[in-house]
C-alpha cells in the first residue's frame, strides 16, 4: 500500500514538472483582412499613352487616401502600387480607338511591407476625356468624329475662299469658289484618313480607383508606422490633359 502511494506521488510530481516546463503559448497576433472589393483611390506617378507604352510596361502610382480595416489605418496616404500596361492598341486612321489595358499588381506601405495581389480599375477621374469600359477593364480614348468633320468643312472654306478669289480674277468667282470647296473638302478628308485618331492619354497626376478581387491580410506588427517620415505627394500639378475636342491650335490636318 505504502509502495502505491508513493508510486502516486511520484507521477503527480512528474506531471507537475512537466506542465512548468512546457513553453507558454502565446496569442496569434491581430491579423486585420482588406476584402475583397475594397475601392482604393490612386494617383498616377508616371503618365501613360497609347502612343508610348507597350505591353509589359510599369505603371506606377500612389494611394492619396487611408483605408481602414476595424479602425485602424492599414493602407496609408503614400503607399505605393506598381501596375502592367497588359494590352496595347493605338488608334485606328479610318476609324477605331486608343485602347490600353491596366492591371495592378503589387502594393508597398510606406514601411516596407509588400504584399502581391491583383487588381482592376474601377474607376477615373472626373476630369478624363478617357473612357472605363468596366466590362472588358480597359481605358479608351474618346471618339474624334467631330474633329473629322471640322476639318472637312475648314478646309473645304478655306478652298472656296481661295477658289473665289481666283474665279473673281477670271470673271467667274462663283465658279471658282464652287470648285475650291470640292476642292478643299476632297483635301480635308484625306488629311482624316491619312492620320490617326486621338491616343487614350492618362497624365501624371490622373486619379484612378482600383478595387480590389482577392484579400489582402496584414498582420498588426507589419503596420507600425511610427518611425515613417511623412510623405509629400507626387501628384503636383499635374491632372488629365484636356479634351482633344478642346485643346487649343490641335488639328489633325494642318491648313497652310
Amino acid at each position: 500500500m505504502l509502495s502505491r502511494l508513493v508510486f502516486v506521488g511520484m507521477a503527480a510530481a512528474i506531471g507537475a514538472a512537466a506542465q512548468d516546463a512546457a513553453p507558454e503559448t502565446k496569442p496569434a497576433p491581430k491579423a486585420y483582412l482588406v476584402e475583397p472589393g475594397t475601392h482604393v483611390p490612386l494617383s498616377l506617378i508616371n503618365s501613360v499613352s497609347t502612343k508610348n507604352s507597350v505591353p509589359g510596361d510599369r505603371v506606377y502610382l500612389e494611394t492619396v487616401f487611408p483605408i481602414l480595416v476595424d479602425g485602424r489605418i492599414v493602407i496609408p496616404p503614400g503607399s505605393y502600387v506598381m501596375g502592367t500596361i497588359t494590352q496595347v492598341q493605338r488608334p485606328g486612321k479610318v476609324k477605331g480607338r486608343g485602347e490600353f489595358h491596366l492591371r495592378f499588381d503589387s502594393l508597398t506601405l510606406p514601411n516596407g511591407t509588400t504584399r502581391d495581389f491583383r487588381a482592376r480599375v474601377s474607376g477615373l477621374d472626373g476630369r478624363a476625356s478617357e473612357e472605363l469600359d468596366r466590362k472588358e477593364g480597359s481605358i479608351k480614348s474618346e471618339g474624334n468624329k467631330a474633329g473629322d468633320t471640322r476639318t472637312v468643312a475648314e478646309t473645304a472654306a478655306a478652298g472656296a475662299s481661295v477658289g473665289a478669289l481666283a474665279g473673281s480674277l477670271s470673271g467667274a468667282a462663283g465658279m471658282g469658289a464652287g470648285i475650291g470647296a470640292a476642292a478643299g473638302a476632297t483635301a480635308g478628308l484625306i488629311g482624316v484618313l491619312v492620320t490617326r485618331g486621338p491616343d487614350a492619354v492618362l497624365a501624371k497626376g490622373t486619379t484612378l480607383e482600383m478595387v480590389l478581387d482577392r484579400p489582402v491580410s496584414f498582420e498588426a506588427t507589419e503596420l507600425d508606422f511610427s518611425n515613417v517620415p511623412p510623405h509629400p505627394s507626387t501628384g503636383g500639378d499635374s491632372g488629365p490633359l484636356p479634351s482633344a475636342k478642346t485643346r487649343q491650335g490641335v488639328r489633325r490636318f494642318p491648313l497652310e
